[in-house]
């Protein structure tokens, strides 16, 4: 060291002192040197700010990965991968429901706050814990659990295997620590792992081998409807084990109207209402209904050519309003995997105990008896579903998620419905979930696919399912106090 350059000497326990001493060579002597308080803060300041910067740079990656907005977009893939597969709208569910459990849990340890759904949801043991002594990427692990659950439970894996691989990419080009990765990736996949095979235990396989659903010859029953006369979806779903609700029959409606041909019945009076409704729809309603048809699969006819238009399912749909209200609460990785996780189970829940109703009273659709009793010439304005016609499933299921989305980000949340744009329908303003809610639902009385009744009662049933959702997740510590 050459004469006049100085060695500090910064011993913590003498940072305290009011003076500050330097340690200095000159000419090979060692002498001590003597600096005032404003000396010292000068020195500090500058070690603190190098000591920063550096800081910053080893820790630079959290910055561009501790992040909610992979999880949004692993989301957003699998509902584009479930459009592209053309899932029904309660195997959709289903997927949904598997995904955001996978998905929370993988990024829960992130905020010590939040519960785990182990012992809260049926049949779920406690899930792989991360280790207390390695690093991680929760926002990492989550997508990583979500796509790994997701690959397994679609058609077209290759699909959600090939945003996996860009996603993963981009994790590594945040400048994330290689160790920090693999632990990250790891322990994704040991919570997916856990979540599939406690899916593999809900009875889905075995409903794909029962029967098909039996058509009645009597009058009152369901029957398929044109163009495509689809055979029944799902007759058995109300076997697949439920998330957090009792049973499929727990919230079971009150009957639907006693079928009757008489003129003067309450039953050809819902039917007339349906004809007359749909006879005069004003383009406000006609709006309404297209907006939230979100038919997965509606076949076209154009003289002799027959085609299949894709769309998102009404579960679906609540999810991507489950993402356009986590950005606009700026929810972080955690809350918006909470809000992910309650809005599926909800939903799935909700297509379980709807489903049974539907097969148990295998109403009539009204383009069915309007076309037989009324007019044999009229059509709705939707494509009827392939399934019986009471209750209405958006009428449940949009209760329901209206509930539990309230209850996560408040009563009057008013947002922006963009989730139909890609499909070519401009975007609509809602002043709260509710108000969502309400307008899905009787969106299908004037689409002419439902009698009042099954909007009504649907409602009611799907809003005290939520209700119930409500009252038992206990998804933060701080609710135990409630």
């Amino acid at each position: 060291m050459g004469d006049g350059e100085f060695l500090f000497l910064l011993i913590p326990n003498q940072l305290n002192r009011a003076l500050l001493c330097d340690f200095v060579l000159r000419a090979g002597k060692p002498t001590y040197r003597i600096y005032t308080m404003r000396h010292r803060y000068t020195i500090l300041f500058v070690l603190l700010f190098f000591g920063a910067h550096f800081s910053y740079g080893a820790e630079n990656w959290r910055l561009a990965s501790e992040k909610p907005e992979y999880l949004h977009r692993s989301m957003k893939q699998v509902t584009d991968v479930i459009i592209e597969d053309i899932f029904s709208p309660p195997v959709a569910s289903r997927i949904y429901a598997y995904v955001s459990i996978a998905g929370y849990e993988a990024s829960r340890p992130a905020n010590t706050a939040y519960r785990t759904l182990a012992g809260q949801i049926h049949h779920l043991k406690p899930l792989p814990k991360p280790d207390a002594g390695k690093t991680y990427s929760y926002s990492l692990a989550a997508a990583h659990a979500v796509l790994a659950v997701g690959k397994r439970l679609v058609f077209s894996e290759e699909k959600l295997e090939a945003f996996h691989k860009q996603l993963l990419q981009e994790f590594k080009q945040t400048g994330m620590p290689e160790e920090v990765f693999q632990n990250s990736v790891a322990f994704g996949q040991q919570v997916a792992d856990h979540v599939l095979l406690w899916s593999s235990g809900d009875n889905y396989k075995q409903t794909r081998a029962l029967e098909r659903h039996s058509f009645y010859d009597d009058v009152a029953s369901w029957k398929p409807t044109p163009p495509s006369y689809m055979k029944a979806v799902e007759p058995h779903w109300s076997k697949i084990r439920p998330f957090l609700i009792d049973s499929a029959q727990q919230f079971r409606p009150s009957p639907p109207t006693p079928f009757s041909l008489d003129k003067e019945s309450q039953f050809y009076k819902e039917a007339a209402e349906v004809y007359t409704i749909g006879k005069n729809l004003s383009a406000e309603q006609k709006d309404i209904a297209n907006f939230w048809d979100c038919n997965p699969f509606k076949m076209n006819i154009n003289g002799h050519l027959m085609f299949a238009t894709k769309k998102i399912s009404p579960g679906g749909h609540w999810i991507n309003i489950a993402q356009l209200a986590c950005k606009k609460a700026d929810a972080d990785l955690v809350r918006s995997a909470e809000a992910y996780a309650c809005l599926s189970m909800t939903l799935a829940d909700a297509f379980i105990s709807c489903w049974d109703e539907k097969y148990r009273s295998n109403v009539i659709r009204p383009e069915t008896y309007i076309n037989q009793h009324i007019d044999e010439s009229w059509m709705p304005l939707l494509q009827t579903p392939p399934f019986p016609e009471y209750t209405s499933g958006h009428s449940v299921v949009s209760a329901a998620a209206a509930q539990v989305l309230t209850n996560l980000f408040g009563d009057n949340f008013a947002y922006a419905d963009s989730t139909e744009v890609e499909f070519g329908l401009p975007v609509r303003e809602f002043k709260s979930f509710k108000h969502a809610a309400e307008e899905a639902a009787i969106s299908r009385l004037y689409g002419g696919i439902h009698y009042m009744p099954a909007v009504t009662n649907g409602f009611q049933g799907g809003d005290a399912l939520g209700q119930f959702v409500v009252r038992k997740l206990k998804m933060r510590e701080e609710q135990e106090l409630n």
